[in-house]
């Protein structure tokens, strides 16, 4: 029994919606000066404000829409880091995208191991979805 007139499910429950709030209706102005200097994926070198005025405007309202509509994951988010777990970039889409299954990792688990979870998995659900 601890001494704290709190238990860590509480800690988590509030990190969470601490983390919700930091995440809910970004400024739109501050969109674009996080986008400044920071480059395009897919484009190289080329940066998101070396766009013309009528892309950077039309990309900073898409991804304004792309934050209103993110799906609040603080919880998840929170546990998997208070659980000393990684994100990993791999996610499964089953039953023509109506589920999606993301993993986490130790850190300690090797590349190896995490593909051949993910394969494994990804096998047990296509043989049981059929």
């Amino acid at each position: 029994m601890t001494d704290r007139p709190y238990t860590d499910g509480d800690l988590r429950a509030e990190a969470a919606r601490q983390h919700k709030n930091a995440t809910e209706d970004p400024e739109f102005s501050g969109i674009g000066e996080q986008m400044e200097g920071h480059k395009i994926p897919s484009r190289g070198d080329f940066q998101w404000d070396q766009l013309g005025d009528h892309d950077f405007d039309t990309a900073m309202r898409a991804i304004d829409d792309l934050l209103s509509d993110a799906a609040d994951v603080s919880e998840w988010a929170i546990n998997l880091g208070a659980d000393q777990l990684e994100p990993h970039a791999h996610a499964l889409d089953l039953g023509d995208r109506r589920v999606r299954v993301h993993f986490a990792f130790a850190p300690d688990m090797s590349d190896d191991d995490r593909n051949d979870l993910i394969s494994q998995f990804a096998a047990f659900m296509t043989y049981g979805l059929t």
